[in-house]
C-alpha cells in the first residue's frame, strides 16, 4: 500500500467535496467458483482501495463528514480462522497503516447507519456491481435491490471520479510497473508465436509471466488469430503460416493498477503485403491520435481524427471512396472500426466504469453520441493533465457485418463492397498504448514495445 498520508489526503479531499452526511464504502467479499471454500482470487473494490488501501475481504468503511470521523468495520480472525490462514495483524493495526484510528466489528455498522437515518442524515454510497453488496445495502439501509440504483449518490460519484481521474506520481509509478510486466508479456508472445502452435500455449506462457512477477491479469487476455472478434477469449485455434494474432493483454500490480497493451503479431514472422498495408493504416492512425493528445482537447475529436486517418488509408488501397470527412460523418468507417479509440486507465482497466461511463467519460455539455461506432466510445470529454488513457485504433473485417451492410447497400457511395469482400478472411488488427496527459502534451508510458513493421517482424522472426 501507499504511505498512510496518501490515503488521509484522499479522504480529506473527499470530505471537502461531499461537505455533509455519511459516506459508506463496501469492500468486496470472497467469491466462490463452485462451492464456498473454492474461491476466485480475491480482488478488492477499487474505490475502497483508493481511499482505504486495505486489500482483504469482508470490510466496510464509514466517513462521517459532519463529525470528521472515519471508521473501518471488520472482524478479526478467530483461532479456527488462523488454522487455515495463519496469524494476521489485527484490524486496528491495519487501520493505522492507512491513517484510520478507529475500527469496529462488522455488526456495529448497521447500528450506526440506523441511528444516522433516524436523525435525518444523508447516506452516500456508490453503484454496486456485486450481488452480495447489493444485498448488504438492503440489509443496512432497508433499500430494496430493485431501487438501489435510484438511491446512489450522484454527488459521491462525481467527487470520486474527479479524484480518481487525476493520477498522482505514485499512481503513475504503479501503472508503469504494470507496464514493465506487460512489456515482458507482449515481447514473449512475439517471440514464441509460431505456425502449428495453439493460441492457448502462448496465453499460458504470458499469463505465467504476470503471476511470476507478483502481478495478476488486469483483464482476461485477448489472444487470437480471430482478431475481428473484438473481445475474443477463446484460445483453441491452431496458428497457421500467414495468420496474424492480436495480443491484447496487461498485468495488474499488487496495489491494483493496470496496464493495457495491444500488439498484432505475424505468426510466420513476416507480414504479407496486404497485412502490411492495413497495419500501416492502423499505426498511422494511432500515431496521429497520440500526437493530438494534450490538455483541453476533447477526446471525441481525437477519435474522429483516428477515424479520418483510417478512412483515408482505406481509400488509398481501394476499400473506401468519396470525401473522407463526409464518409466519417455518415459513419461509413464503422464497417471497419466499430469501437471507441480508448478509455481511462488506472485501478480499473476501464477505469471507474462501474461508477457509470457517462460520469467518467462525458460531461453535462459533452454527451455520448448514440450512433453505431460512436456509442462505444467510453471517453469523449476534454482531456486534463493527469489523465491516463489508452489509444487503440483498429481495423476489423467482420464477415457478418459486411454481408449485412452489403445487402442493405449501406453507405455504398463510400464503400467499395467488391473489394471489401476480398478481405473477409483478413480478421482484425489493433495497436494500443497507454498515454499520460501532461501539462504541456502527453507521454507514452512504459518501455517501448516493438510497434513498427520492422520492429515487430524482427522480434517475431527470432
Amino acid at each position: 500500500m501507499f504511505p498512510a498520508n496518501v490515503y488521509v489526503e484522499r479522504r480529506n479531499r473527499l470530505k471537502e467535496q461531499i461537505q455533509s452526511g455519511l459516506i459508506l464504502f463496501l469492500g468486496n467479499e470472497e467469491s466462490p467458483m463452485n462451492y464456498p471454500d473454492n474461491q476466485y482470487s480475491f480482488r478488492q473494490d477499487s474505490s475502497f482501495l483508493y481511499f482505504f488501501g486495505l486489500d482483504f475481504p469482508s470490510l466496510a468503511a464509514l466517513i462521517n463528514v459532519d463529525q470528521n470521523e472515519e471508521i473501518i468495520f471488520g472482524d478479526d480472525l478467530t483461532v479456527e480462522d488462523i488454522i487455515w490462514t495463519g496469524p494476521q495483524p489485527a484490524l486496528s493495526e491495519r487501520g493505522l497503516e492507512v491513517g484510520i484510528n478507529k475500527t469496529a466489528p462488522v455488526d456495529k455498522l448497521k447500528v450506526l447507519l440506523e441511528r444516522a437515518v433516524q436523525q435525518g442524515g444523508k447516506i452516500h454510497f456508490l453503484p454496486q456491481y456485486r450481488p452480495e453488496n447489493v444485498l448488504k445495502i438492503e440489509r443496512l439501509l432497508g433499500i430494496h435491490p430493485t431501487v438501489i440504483q435510484d438511491n446512489i449518490s450522484e454527488t459521491l460519484i462525481r467527487a470520486v471520479v474527479a479524484q480518481r481521474s487525476l493520477k498522482s506520481s505514485e499512481e503513475i509509478e504503479q501503472i508503469e510497473a504494470a507496464l514493465d510486466v506487460s512489456y515482458e508479456m507482449q515481447t514473449a508472445a512475439m517471440k514464441m508465436s509460431k505456425p502449428g502452435m495453439l493460441e492457448m500455449e502462448v496465453v499460458g506462457a504470458i499469463e505465467g509471466i504476470a503471476i511470476s512477477s507478483g502481478c495478476r491479469l488486469a483483464f482476461p487476455t485477448i489472444f487470437s488469430i480471430r482478431g475481428e472478434i473484438l473481445h475474443n477469449h477463446y484460445y483453441g485455434n491452431v496458428m497457421s503460416a500467414g495468420d496474424i494474432a492480436i495480443n491484447d493483454s496487461g498485468a495488474e500490480t499488487g496495489l491494483g493498477y493496470a496496464g493495457d497493451i495491444t500488439r498484432t503479431i505475424p505468426v510466420s514472422g513476416k507480414f504479407s503485403q496486404r497485412q502490411k498495408e492495413i497495419y500501416t493504416i492502423v499505426l498511422n492512425a494511432q500515431e496521429k491520435s497520440i500526437e493530438a493528445i494534450k490538455p483541453g482537447v476533447e477526446f471525441r475529436n481525437v477519435h474522429r481524427l483516428a477515424c479520418e486517418v483510417l478512412t483515408s488509408g482505406l481509400k488509398e488501397i481501394g476499400l473506401m471512396k468519396g470525401d473522407i470527412e463526409e464518409a466519417v460523418q455518415s459513419g461509413a468507417h464503422t464497417l471497419f472500426f466499430q469501437c471507441g479509440l480508448g478509455h481511462m486507465l488506472g485501478l480499473d482497466v476501464h477505469d471507474m466504469e462501474g461508477l457509470g461511463e457517462d460520469y467518467v467519460g462525458y460531461t453535462d455539455t459533452i454527451n455520448r453520441n448514440p450512433e453505431f461506432g460512436w456509442r462505444s466510445l467510453r471517453l469523449g470529454r476534454a482531456l486534463e493533465a493527469g489523465f491516463v488513457i489508452t489509444v487503440e485504433p483498429g481495423v476489423y473485417f467482420i464477415p457478418e457485418l459486411i454481408d449485412r451492410w452489403m445487402a442493405e447497400k449501406k453507405n455504398s457511395q463510400y464503400i467499395n463492397y467488391d473489394m471489401v469482400k476480398k478481405y473477409e478472411d483478413f480478421g482484425g488488427l489493433r495497436i494500443e498504448d497507454d498515454v499520460l496527459v501532461t501539462e504541456n502534451g502527453h507521454r507514452v508510458l512504459g518501455k517501448k514495445i516493438p510497434k513498427t513493421i520492422d520492429e515487430v517482424e524482427d522480434i517475431s522472426s527470432r
